[in-house]
């Protein structure tokens, strides 16, 4: 039963690798891939790359919905993987703005599933082994951090392009270890209309959605713009890739051991560092460091994303009502990765083209440093109790 458990944990690890995996080879190079391939206008990247996160917003409750319907998220899980695959694969072909838009919204529709629904099947599994959710979503990053170093050499030689073709084959590879994953016992039952009533009347998530908002956006926007930054001050595609690596290798470890250090410290302690050093990370960008100071802050990712991903989840957890549990994960993560990103990220273009790419920054650390107040409110006025 054992070699069972741990033949489980194997394959769910090595799907977070190659779906992250996946995500390394596109979304970090896609925005280069617009400007140098395209040519496209800070604004118009900015427009194209925020489609995500707007279309996440309205296609993950469907997505939720359907999967609560046929009780089979298996099944969604390989359907919405291979679909985003074939999709990503005519990505080369477009040229005009209009129809880049339109073939993003096909892509964000199906893409916009995978991780809710792989999470929901893993979070029950963890759940019911009494396993560290940390400790499976750390080869995510390591995945998404030997993508960008890979493709970065790669794209150097063979042109952006191939980005497309090895987020289709990443994603199709996938497919292979959901196959593998264990049925779902016990579904996550998201009722997002009931929940949402019941999670608006709690001034604790409230609070706490606005922080995921102003936080967890500019990360994900970062994800999108970091590529043309490094290019920015100097660095090759090449040298896009080593940032990605000492970036998001950099979260690992600090997931591995996140659920430790939220036991010892204390899960508010963590949130508020993370933010902190999140906020000074965007404000030192903003005064435009030398390449190699960019390489050696990187590990700031680890700690920001590889301490508040964990921490937030539980929290989330934590304030919830029992019976809206799952429905809060599912609010918290469309606030953070879907309007946070969107907004971060679709501003950030109109920043970027009116004043600089650097001054994006500085919006960056602004709106991570409202965060963190907010954060701070709600930590230190509200009282902080476990929710039945």
């Amino acid at each position: 039963m054992q070699h069972s458990f741990e033949k489980t944990s194997v394959n769910f690890s090595l799907f977070y690798f190659f779906m992250f995996f996946g995500y390394g080879t596109l979304f970090p190079l896609l925005s280069v891939y617009l400007k140098q391939e395209v040519q496209l206008t800070g604004t118009q990247i900015g427009a194209i790359m925020s489609v995500s996160p707007v279309v996440m917003i309205i296609a993950q409750p469907i997505w939720g919905i359907i999967c609560d319907y046929t009780r089979k998220p298996r099944a969604v899980l390989i359907f919405t993987l291979a679909m985003s695959g074939l999709i990503a694969l005519p990505f080369v072909l477009m040229e005009s703005y209009i129809s880049l838009i339109a073939i993003s919204i096909m892509l964000a529709t199906f893409q916009s599933a995978i991780v809710p629904v792989s999470d929901s099947i893993t979070l029950n599994y963890v759940m019911a082994k009494n396993k560290e959710y940390g400790n499976l979503r750390l080869w995510g990053a390591l995945g998404f951090a030997v993508a960008v170093y890979v493709m970065g050499n790669l794209a150097e030689t063979l042109g952006l392009s191939l980005i497309f073709y090895c987020f289709a084959a990443a994603l199709f590879i996938c497919i292979i270890f959901v196959s593998a994953m264990p049925k779902e016992s016990n579904p996550l039952k998201v009722d997002l209309r009931t929940g949402f009533v019941t999670l608006f009347k709690l001034p604790k998530f409230v609070l706490f959605m606005l922080t995921t908002f102003c936080v967890f956006g500019p990360i994900q926007s970062n994800n999108f713009y970091f590529g043309l930054y490094i290019q920015e001050i100097g660095g090759t595609l090449a040298g896009v890739g080593i940032a990605f690596l000492l970036a998001a290798g950099s979260e690992a470890p600090f997931m591995k051991f996140s659920g430790n250090w939220i036991r010892k410290v204390g899960i508010e302690k963590i949130l508020i560092a993370a933010a902190l050093i999140s906020a000074l990370r965007w404000f030192y960008y903003f005064i435009e460091p030398s390449l190699m100071a960019v390489y050696a802050t990187t590990i700031a990712q680890g700690f920001s994303i590889g301490l508040f991903i964990p921490a937030a989840l539980q929290y989330v957890r934590e304030i919830a009502p029992s019976d809206v549990k799952a429905t809060a994960v599912a609010l918290y993560s469309s606030m953070g990765n879907g309007l946070g990103s969107w907004f971060s990220t679709f501003l950030g273009g109109i920043i970027y083209d009116a004043f600089s790419l650097f001054a994006m920054y500085l919006f960056f650390g602004t709106m991570t440093t409202i965060g963190l107040l907010l954060l701070v409110v709600n930590l230190k006025l509200l009282p902080h109790k476990v929710a039945a």
